[in-house]
């Protein structure tokens, strides 16, 4: 297999798309009025037009102000292959999010990896990582969170946001998500008109967008990343559906 195939391949593996969807981070900005509403979406994964896997999101109400967050995806190309999940139990009250649980696992192509964080108030803010260490908790929340605020931020017009979370390998990170414009879309599940999102870093040579449809709810419709010009992944959703 020429190298610079090869190359291409591996980047599945070593900077794997899908680590992006737990890089887009949780949002630390104000309240707004959006309510949650509970949903499910699943979309087809793509690099360069291959389809190469499929993505789910899963958000659903377990009592007043609980709720659980699921992310799974599923992708594989020739040898290589990277399966994910993502499970997050939170408090949703006054328009604030406060996460208790999230857990993390990783399989497939190279080393397995898992992550469990526990939020604690009490005696002390702080959060456990894999019941063995400790981090302070400075307000922060959980990796996954962004994906049920960011749809509530855009819709009540906020165009610039700034993200604080504990990433998927326990790490305290900063990013911003800035609005770039509008444009419609042409999906697995139909055409969409969509809000266009870019997800700036910090020395970084990565350069990822996402795309929000106010007639699903605002929600996740699209996600693609470039690497020094090379597709690592591109995720089009294939069906969306509200949960009673």
């Amino acid at each position: 297999m020429p190298v610079s195939k090869l190359s291409k391949l591996k980047s599945i593996k070593h900077r794997g798309f899908f680590a992006i969807i737990s890089l887009i981070l949780a949002a630390q900005v104000s309240a707004v009025a959006e309510p949650l509403i509970p949903f499910e979406a699943e979309y087809r994964a793509y690099k360069w037009d291959d389809d190469i896997g499929t993505a789910a999101l899963k958000l659903e109400k377990l009592s007043k102000n609980q709720y659980s967050l699921t992310y799974s995806s599923d992708v594989s190309k020739f040898f290589l292959s990277d399966k994910r999940y993502e499970h997050s139990i939170f408090t949703f009250e006054d328009g604030q999010f406060i996460p208790s649980q999230y857990y993390y696992s990783r399989s497939g192509t190279g080393a397995d990896k898992k992550l469990k964080l526990k939020f604690v108030e009490q005696p002390e803010r702080q959060i456990l990582v894999n019941e063995s260490s400790a981090l302070d908790w400075k307000a922060e929340l959980d990796n996954q969170l962004y994906r049920i605020d960011l749809p509530r931020q855009i819709a009540a017009g906020k165009k610039s946001l700034t993200y604080d979370f504990i990433n998927y390998r326990g790490e305290p990170k900063t990013y911003q998500i800035d609005v770039v414009g509008t444009e419609t879309l042409s999906l697995p599940y139909g055409e969409l008109s969509t809000i266009k999102v870019e997800i700036v870093r910090q020395s970084s040579t990565r350069e990822t967008y996402a795309w929000f449809a106010p007639e699903l709810d605002h929600n996740l419709v699209r996600l693609q990343q470039f690497k020094d010009d090379d597709e690592q992944g591109d995720i089009k959703l294939t069906s969306y559906s509200r949960l009673n």
